[in-house]
């Protein structure tokens, strides 16, 4: 299982903005660390097929060895995590974890109730999300993801509204996650000690522009 961005050029009014050849392995965090602006976000966006009109993008991505540079984004199996766990307010934590998954599919749940106990919040289906913590709902917004089945997991600062105890079990949690089942992970962030818990690679923009 591997990400591969092969020639991938995304410019925006003739300008490059990001220019990247490289290969993520399986159970590999690359971390993309610079200045707001340099097109690190916009990368992201491009990867799972939201890139504003306002940018063109040349180039190809494939994930698996299968192309994937023009599928609709709910087809391209990449899971992307934010600063913000956007839970359903109209939804049961339960509901919540089993967004992403077909009602009929089989072991609904008992893969929903497998996602409560590896995020530590066995018995907690039932509640309401917002009586959880900041750390619960972020475990939550993880295993929804997981949950979904990606292929690949693209993370976009998503540790930067956590206190500085909840920023280190989310890290851990996350990365542990990602490598039990062999995602390759690309890790935007603008916390060195983000890109030190990740290990691995680590793009360091020194530019406006993000190129290698």
């Amino acid at each position: 299982m591997s990400l591969r961005l092969d020639t991938l050029r995304i410019s925006h009014q003739g300008a490059v903005m990001v220019a990247l050849n490289l290969d993520v392995a399986a159970g590999e965090v690359l971390t993309i660390m610079g200045p707001s602006g340099c097109g690190k976000s916009t990368l992201l966006a491009a990867l799972i097929g939201a890139l504003p009109p306002a940018f063109t993008a040349t180039g190809k991505v494939f994930l698996e060895g299968r192309e994937i540079t023009h599928l609709p984004t709910h087809a391209r199996k990449l899971g992307i995590l934010f600063q913000d766990d956007i839970l359903f307010p109209h939804l049961s934590v339960a509901g919540n974890l089993g967004f992403g998954l077909p009602k009929a599919a089989p072991n609904r749940d008992a893969a929903i109730a497998q996602a409560l106990v590896e995020a530590g919040l066995d018995g907690m289906g039932p509640r309401d999300p917002a009586t959880l913590s900041g750390g619960q709902r972020a475990r939550v917004g993880l295993m929804r993801t997981l949950l979904s089945a990606p292929r690949a997991l693209l993370l976009d600062e998503p540790f930067a509204k956590l206190d500085a105890d909840l920023r280190v079990q989310m890290r851990e949690f996350v990365f542990s996650a990602a490598r039990t089942r062999g995602l390759p992970v690309i890790l935007v962030t603008h916390d060195r000690e983000d890109a030190r818990a990740a290990g691995g690679r680590v793009l360091g923009v020194t530019g406006t522009a993000l190129e290698v």
